[in-house]
C-alpha cells in the first residue's frame, strides 16, 4: 500500500471517528425529542435533558481536540555536526543513499532502540523538522555495519511517508482514547458519589439501632460505561487497521535497509537488537543500580559504560542468544511484525555478496565514548540520583549493596524463630534451640506445603531440611557481613560470588571454607544436631546468647 493510499486509509479512519460521535450525538438529541413529543414534562424531562447532555459534552470534547498531542521531549544528549563530526558524516551518507532528508537533530538517548519523528504540519500534507533519537545501549552492542542497516531502516520510514502520516494516526487514537477515558472517569465519579451516599445511610441506621444495608453500586454509571464500550469497539478497530499498516511499513523499511546496508548486515542486526535489549535490562538490574539502595553509583560514566563490558564477558552466552530467535505470538495490535518472521524474510533475500565484516562497536564513531557516557547519565539520571556517592571501582559497589542486602535479610527461619520464642531472631537464638533439641518444633512454624505439614518423624524431617539449610547458611553469611568478615567476588561473566573468611584462590569447593561451613550447616540440622562445627566457624561473640 502505498503512502496516499495509507494517508487517505488513516483520514477515513479519523473521520470514521467524527461520524461515529455525530450519529451518537443525533442518538442523544433524538432521545430529547422524543420524549418531549410523547408529552414528557416536568422533573422527568428535565432530569432526561440533563442526562443526554452530560453524556455528550465527552463526545463533543474529543471532537473538538483539534490538536495531535505531543509527547514529552525525550531525555538524552543532543550532538551537532561540530560534536560528533563522524556519526553525522554517517548519518548524512545513508540519507543521501536511501534517497531522503536527513534528520535536522541527533539525540543520543539510553535506549536499546532507535527511532525517527518528524513534526509534520496540515495531518502531514507538510513536511516538518526531522529527528533522529539513537540509544547509546544500541551504539555499544552493534557493530557499524549493523548500524548503517538501522538508520537504513530508520530512513525507510522516511521515504515512505510513515512519520508523516503518524500525525494523522496518533491523532485518532489519542480522540479516541481521550472520549473513552472521559466516560470511564464520569461512571467512577458517579459510583464513587453512590457509594459514599449508601455508606453515610449505613451509618445513620447504625446510629439507630438498625442494621446496615449492603453497599451495591452494580448499576451505577452504566449508562457512561456502555457509551465507553460503543468507543471501545471502534477504538479496537482504528488499532486492528492503523496498526496492520504499521507491519507493512516495517517490512518494507527492513527492505530498504537490506538493499542499503546488504542482507547480512540486516539481518544480523536484527537478531541483535533483541538480544541487546533483555541483556541490557539484566545489566540496569543487577550491575547499574546495584548501589541504589545504599545512596550509591558506580564511577563516573560507568552507569552506561559497564553495559559493553558485560557485553564482552558473556559473549558466548549471546551467541546462544542470538540463534534462538524469540517466538512471541503474533497479535493484531503489535505495532510490528515478529522479529523471527522479519528475520526469515530478509534471510530469504538472495546473496548480495557484501558480507558483514567484524569492526568495532559503533561506539567509536563517537569523538569521545567516555565524555558522552558521562554526560547520559547527567541527561538521563534524576537529580536525587546524581548526588549519590560516587564508587572508585565496581568491587566496592558491590561490597557495599551486599552488606546492605545481608543485614536486612529475613528468611521465614527468621520469622518462625522471632514467634517460637518470643525475642528478636538472631544466629545465637537459634544454636540455643537446635541445642535443647527443640529445632523440630520450631521447623512446623515455617511455611509449609499440605504434604509436609501432614508429614511425621523422619518424613517430616526430610520436608524442612532443604529449607533450613538454606535459612541457616544466610544467617551465619548475615553474621559474618556484620563482622566485616565476608567479602564477594566481582564478576562481569557470572553473578557475584561470596568469600568467606579463610578463602584463597588455591582454594577448591572440597577443602575451602564454602565446603566446611556446609559441612557445619549439615552438622547442626542432622538427625541428632551437632553445633560444634558451626561455633568453631564464627567468631565467639557470635556464638553467644544476647
Amino acid at each position: 500500500m502505498g503512502a496516499t493510499l495509507r494517508a487517505l486509509r488513516a483520514l477515513v479512519l479519523l473521520c470514521g471517528f467524527y461520524l461515529l460521535s455525530l450519529l451518537l450525538l443525533a442518538a442523544l438529541a433524538g432521545v430529547d425529542v422524543a420524549a418531549f413529543g410523547s408529552g414528557l414534562h416536568g422533573p422527568a424531562a428535565v432530569k432526561l435533558f440533563i442526562v443526554t447532555v452530560v453524556l455528550a459534552i465527552p463526545v463533543v470534547r474529543g471532537m473538538f481536540m483539534l490538536r495531535t498531542p505531543r509527547g514529552e521531549e525525550r531525555a538524552g544528549v543532543p550532538v551537532t555536526e561540530a560534536d560528533e563530526p563522524r556519526l553525522w558524516a554517517l548519518v548524512r551518507e545513508l540519507a543521501a543513499a536511501t534517497g531522503t532528508r536527513a534528520p535536522d537533530r541527533i539525540l543520543l538517548t539510553a535506549d536499546v532502540n532507535a527511532a525517527v519523528s518528524e513534526e509534520s504540519r496540515l495531518l502531514g500534507l507538510l513536511p516538518g523538522p526531522r529527528r533522529l533519537y539513537l540509544g547509546v545501549p544500541l551504539l555499544t552492542g552493534l557493530t557499524e555495519a549493523q548500524l548503517r542497516a538501522v538508520l537504513a531502516h530508520e530512513y525507510g520510514h522516511f521515504t515512505g511517508g510513515d512519520t508523516r502520516l503518524s500525525a494523522l494516526v496518533v491523532r485518532g487514537r489519542a480522540q479516541i482514547a481521550r472520549v473513552i477515558g472521559q466516560f470511564h472517569a464520569q461512571a467512577d465519579g458517579k459510583v464513587a458519589a453512590e457509594r459514599a451516599r449508601q455508606e453515610k445511610a449505613s451509618a445513620k441506621r447504625v446510629a439507630e439501632g438498625k442494621k446496615a444495608k449492603r453497599v451495591d453500586t452494580g448499576g451505577t454509571g452504566a449508562t457512561y460505561r456502555m457509551m465507553a464500550k460503543i468507543y471501545t469497539a471502534y477504538g479496537k478497530l482504528y488499532l486492528r487497521a492503523s496498526l496492520s499498516t504499521g507491519r507493512a511499513q516495517e517490512y518494507a523499511a527492513d527492505l530498504a535497509a537490506a538493499r542499503i546496508a546488504g542482507r547480512d548486515a540486516t539481518a544480523s542486526a536484527l537478531r541483535e537488537i533483541p538480544v541487546l535489549a533483555s541483556s541490557h535490562d539484566f545489566y540496569v538490574d543487577s550491575y547499574a543500580t546495584l548501589g541504589l539502595p545504599v545512596r550509591m553509583l558506580p564511577p563516573r560514566g560507568e552507569f552506561f559504560g559497564g553495559f559493553g563490558r558485560l557485553l564482552t564477558a558473556r559473549e558466548r552466552e549471546l551467541a546462544e542468544l542470538r540463534a534462538d530467535l524469540p517466538t512471541e505470538p503474533a497479535s493484531p495490535y503489535d505495532s510490528h511484525p515478529p522479529i523471527a518472521e522479519r528475520v526469515r524474510r530478509i534471510e530469504a533475500l538472495p546473496a548480495d555478496g557484501r558480507a558483514e565484516e567484524a569492526k568495532d562497536t559503533a561506539l567509536a564513531l563517537l569523538t569521545d565514548p567516555q565524555r558522552t557516557l558521562a554526560a547520559l547519565e547527567d541527561a538521563v539520571l534524576t537529580d536525587e540520583v546524581l548526588a549519590f556517592r560516587r564508587t572508585a571501582e565496581w568491587q566496592e559497589l558491590l561490597e557495599a549493596s551486599m552488606a546492605e542486602g545481608m543485614s536486612s535479610v529475613r528468611t521465614p527461619l527468621h520469622q518462625a524463630l522471632a514467634d517460637y520464642t518470643g525475642q528478636p531472631a538472631t544466629l545465637p537464638a537459634l544454636l540455643e534451640v537446635i541445642d535443647d533439641g527443640r529445632l523440630w518444633r520450631l521447623a512446623e512454624r515455617l511455611p509449609l506445603s499440605e504434604e509436609a505439614a501432614a508429614a511425621k518423624g523422619r518424613a517430616f524431617r526430610e520436608f524442612v531440611r532443604p529449607r533450613l539449610r538454606n535459612s541457616l547458611r544466610t544467617m551465619v553469611l548475615a553474621e559474618f557481613s556484620a563482622r566485616s568478615l565476608l567479602h564477594w567476588e566481582f564478576s562481569w561473566s557470572r553473578a557475584a560470588a561470596v568469600r568467606l573468611p579463610g578463602w584463597t584462590s588455591e582454594n577448591t569447593p572440597d577443602d575451602g571454607p564454602e565446603a566446611a561451613l556446609d559441612a557445619a550447616v549439615d552438622a547442626a540440622l542432622a538427625d541428632h544436631p551437632d553445633t560444634a562445627p558451626l561455633r568453631a566457624l564464627l567468631p565467639p561473640a557470635a556464638t553467644q546468647p544476647a
